[in-house]
């Protein structure tokens, strides 16, 4: 079967029902989407699936043929991705870091439908769950990148 992954069409053999997750980590190296807690509630897994953030942990790679799914990998490659890695690091998101490429994932799939999010659409959008509780900070970092990219400052 052939999926398109981060721009790229991937020829990938596995047995039916792997999980997009397990497929992306241990057959394509895609170590990037994390494993949290295997029943899609937790976020740490989150990929794009046609550009909604996805929890992939259970979700079987063969029901995503013809979809374009991007991973963690290639956020960097749209400016709103780059907008986001910027705001995380000016305002020291990360303290663990687990969690982190689930979070920014959904947060990037949050801007590219809202440019300007409301507090009611980022607490709707970001339920990925983060054990060292830097929310405010992931909040912080999303008004960031929206501004930056508002106001033509974004790379």
């Amino acid at each position: 079967m052939q999926l398109q992954i981060n721009g790229q069409t991937q020829r990938v053999q596995a047995p039916a029902g792997k999980p997009l997750l397990w497929l992306l980590r241990e057959d394509l190296a895609l170590t990037g989407t994390k494993f949290g807690c295997g029943a899609a509630q937790c976020g740490a897994c989150t990929v794009h699936v046609d550009g909604a953030a996805t929890r992939c942990c259970v979700l079987p790679f063969e029901a995503l043929k013809g979809k374009r799914i991007t991973t963690i990998e290639a956020l960097d490659q749209s400016r709103i991705g780059r907008a986001l890695q910027a705001a995380w690091l000016a305002e020291q998101v990360p303290q663990c870091g687990y969690c982190q490429s689930g979070m920014l994932m959904a947060a990037a799939a949050l801007l590219a439908e809202h440019a300007k999010p409301s507090d009611e659409d980022v607490k709707a959008a970001m339920s990925n769950l983060c054990r060292c509780g830097t929310y405010p900070r992931v909040k912080a970092a999303i008004a960031r990148a929206a501004a930056a990219l508002q106001d033509g400052s974004a790379a």
